[in-house]
């Protein structure tokens, strides 16, 4: 398979502290990879540093072949982005939002399409301060698929969602993997990452304590189930009550 993402040796510091260390990893094509571990453990230095809007301490890392710190107006037509905070204009109407965004491409998708897709076609004329917090993140999410990116990078992508809506994502977003969409994604919802993921990275305080495929994750841990390995993975201690 091809690989659209790579990571090696990858170290970012915050003066002693070690917010990433060593981190290796590898998103093929059409497939979807997690960082998972606890707020703090490194999830969003990682993504920074993968996306070039970091500068990490050592370590390589290519984006579709290119460097992103190097290349990024080159892969900024390629690769798109999701957020958990947005700072959009509160007044500003949903589909003006969409027009401004897809100026900044050569190509797009349609807006209605996506936002049909993701439950939020009746918002196109709403203003963005109207929308609750799960269609600001659906909103969000048709934001980064917009410019029909070879590569998605999705932070916590359905907080605030209700169950339906939240199903419905991963409907949409399983479909776009199959026709060859990567993604690289934080969830704090092991449901979410088994629903939607190929392969799993555990943090724990800027280390990497489990890298492989989901069941691999659950076969390798004295658990049967994704969130109590989660648990014993970042807890050595063991909180999690494998019987669960």
């Amino acid at each position: 398979m091809e690989e659209i993402i790579k990571v090696e040796k990858l170290t970012k510091t915050y003066g002693s502290r070690k917010a990433v260390s060593n981190m290796n990893l590898s998103v093929n094509r059409g497939t979807a990879f997690a960082l998972l571990g606890e707020n703090g453990a490194g999830k969003s230095t990682a993504i920074e540093c993968i996306l070039g809007t970091k500068r990490a301490d050592s370590g390589n890392v290519s984006v579709l072949g290119y460097d992103p710190a190097a290349d990024r107006k080159t892969l900024f037509e390629k690769v798109g982005v999701q957020f958990q905070e947005n700072n959009y204009q509160e007044k500003i109407i949903v589909t003006e939002l969409c027009e401004v965004t897809a100026s900044l491409y050569r190509k797009t998708a349609e807006p209605e399409y996506l936002l049909e897709k993701f439950g939020i076609l009746d918002k196109l004329k709403s203003p963005v301060e109207e929308l609750s917090g799960g269609q600001k993140q659906r909103l969000s999410v048709v934001l980064a698929l917009l410019p029909e990116p070879e590569v998605v990078f999705l932070d916590e992508l359905t907080t605030g969602l209700d169950t339906k809506a939240r199903r419905a994502v991963w409907k949409t977003l399983s479909e776009l993997k199959e026709k060859g969409l990567t993604i690289l994604m934080t969830s704090h919802f092991m449901e979410e990452v088994e629903a939607l993921c190929d392969e799993i990275c555990i943090l724990k305080q800027g280390e990497t304590v489990f890298y492989g495929a989901v069941d691999d994750a659950i076969r390798n841990s004295p658990c049967n189930k994704l969130e109590d390995a989660y648990l014993w993975y970042t807890d050595m201690e063991g909180t999690a009550d494998e019987n669960f």
